[in-house]
């Protein structure tokens, strides 16, 4: 009996196809990890982490002076005694305080406004380089960072507030119905410093060392913003060049100071507010706040690596 064995055929040859990793991933239905989403995707991922923005902030400002003796404190004392030095520089030494009635309360209002302005923005460049370790952790939009810093700020700032009402009291400033404008200015003032301290923040993960320039950049800004003197005097006054005047009108940290002093000392509101300021000051606050959060959602692909 005789077996036929059939002939052993090899198997046909193995064709690669040209699948490359991207088209891998998306056929099995992944996505790349920290991939930027769409404008509207990624105000949407912020609107749903909304509580953790805010607990986050609450919590830098409970922790902010944790360790010292005094604690919360010194959220009212930081500006209080800032204003006093500026008072015993400019006003007693420079005698600024004779060309602005209301001296006082027109340099005690600058100073609150501009520490919320300033400690947002300088704020604002170290927040992503300085969470780094929770941004290469977690997955969630970027922009919490920042904006959780400036609204701990403004947590503070309405803190403060109170303490500034006081004052203006004490120093003959009686409420008026125009005391109700300080709402919209500081709203105002809290939307331009979250776009700028977006910008910044975006600028400082790359660039760590712009966090050292900050405070000379800052203090050059309050200097020319009229927190201790008063701009309009000087405008009437000194022959400065066009380019100048210009650039101390349209100055945001002044013009929010301004509608600040307007709608709280009586001095200021023995003439009227040109209708231009309130112009100026929503301008500023949607060029800061849009532009400054499509500026820092461009690179949000790009924060935690290296």
């Amino acid at each position: 009996m005789t077996v036929t064995v059939p002939p052993v055929t090899a198997p046909p040859p193995l064709t690669a196809t040209a699948v490359t990793p991207e088209e891998l991933a998306a056929a099995h239905g992944l996505t790349l990890s920290g991939a930027r989403p769409t404008l509207p995707r990624y105000v949407a991922q912020l609107w749903e982490r909304r509580h953790f923005v805010t607990a986050y902030a609450t919590a830098r400002m409970q922790a902010t002076y944790s360790a010292a003796r005094l604690g919360q404190v010194w959220h009212l004392a930081t500006p209080l005694l800032n204003a006093a030095v500026y008072y015993f520089i400019f006003g007693v030494i420079m005698n600024a305080g004779n060309r602005v009635a209301d001296y006082i309360p027109f340099l005690i209002t600058g100073v609150f406004v501009w520490d919320f302005i300033g400690s947002s923005i300088n704020a604002g460049t170290r927040a992503v380089h300085s969470n780094l370790g929770l941004v290469r952790a977690l997955h969630f939009p970027r922009a919490a960072l920042p904006l959780s810093t400036v609204i701990q700020l403004f947590q503070q700032l309405l803190v403060t507030m109170g303490a500034l009402v006081i004052l203006l009291l004490a120093f003959g400033q009686m409420p008026a119905p125009s005391w109700l404008l300080v709402v919209p200015a500081l709203l105002l003032a809290a939307v331009f410093c979250a776009g700028c301290a977006l910008a910044m923040a975006r600028i400082g993960s790359k660039n760590p060392d712009v966090s050292q320039l900050m405070p000379f950049i800052l203090r050059t800004w309050m200097y020319s913003s009229g927190v201790m003197w008063s701009i309009e005097s000087t405008l009437k006054s000194d022959h400065l060049p066009h380019w100048v005047t210009t650039a101390l009108q349209l100055n945001p940290a002044a013009v929010y100071i301004d509608l600040m002093r307007f709608a709280l000392i009586d001095s200021f509101k023995a003439h009227s507010l040109p209708p231009h300021v309130w112009l100026i000051a929503v301008g500023w606050a949607l060029i800061a706040g849009i532009g400054g959060f499509v500026f820092f959602w461009k690179a949000e692909e790009e924060y935690g690596r290296g």
